[in-house]
């Protein structure tokens, strides 16, 4: 018997909503990056990209442990100029860009070659709970429902004519009807 081994033309894509919203970033990074990968399919093979998207909301509701680790935490980089090194805290990046938090620690637990740049390209991250993908997740947008409101018979019936001039009112300022237009165009050329 041979060991069956899944081929990239075999793979069928999933797509994984995940709501970041008060659970610790750490262990939602770990769960995203696991689905990134693949992991959790039975066919997963480590050198291939499982085409597993994963779309992350709320973003800036993600919850961070530690007791003074908003102010602590550093994301650090370089603009390749001289004394160029800069550094931002936690607390100012979940301000400015809360998708970049996300973003930095899931980068940091995938394979750091071509196949893990390949698989952060299918990481989708948003602030708010909305996001554009519900085609492809299989839901549709959760609209409030309204609420049924009925009327009493004497509302649900047009009010009355208060007298003349709201008679008048009324019909001029209803717009002329598309074939009235057209005709008045015809007859002034």
């Amino acid at each position: 018997m041979k060991t069956y081994t899944v081929k990239a033309k075999d793979i069928v894509p999933k797509w994984h909503v995940v709501d970041a919203a008060g659970q610790p970033l750490g262990r939602v990074a770990t769960r995203i990056a696991s689905l990134l990968r693949g992991k959790h399919r039975p066919d997963f093979t480590p050198y291939l990209d499982m085409r597993d998207f994963v779309v992350v909301v709320n973003a800036e509701r993600v919850r961070i442990s530690g007791n003074n680790k908003m102010r602590q935490k550093l994301y650090r980089y370089h603009t390749q100029y001289p004394g160029g090194l800069k550094e931002i805290t936690l607390e100012r990046m979940l301000a400015t860009h809360p998708t970049r938090v996300i973003e930095h620690a899931v980068r940091g637990m995938l394979p750091h070659n071509r196949l893990g740049a390949q698989l952060r390209r299918h990481l989708k991250v948003y602030v708010g709970p909305e996001h554009p993908h519900h085609a492809q997740t299989g839901g549709a947008p959760k609209k409030p429902k309204e609420a049924a409101v009925k009327k009493p018979a004497a509302e649900a019936a047009e009010p009355a004519a208060e007298g003349p001039e709201s008679v008048a009112e009324a019909s001029s300022e209803a717009p002329p009807e598309p074939e009235q237009q057209a005709t008045e165009e015809e007859s002034s050329t």
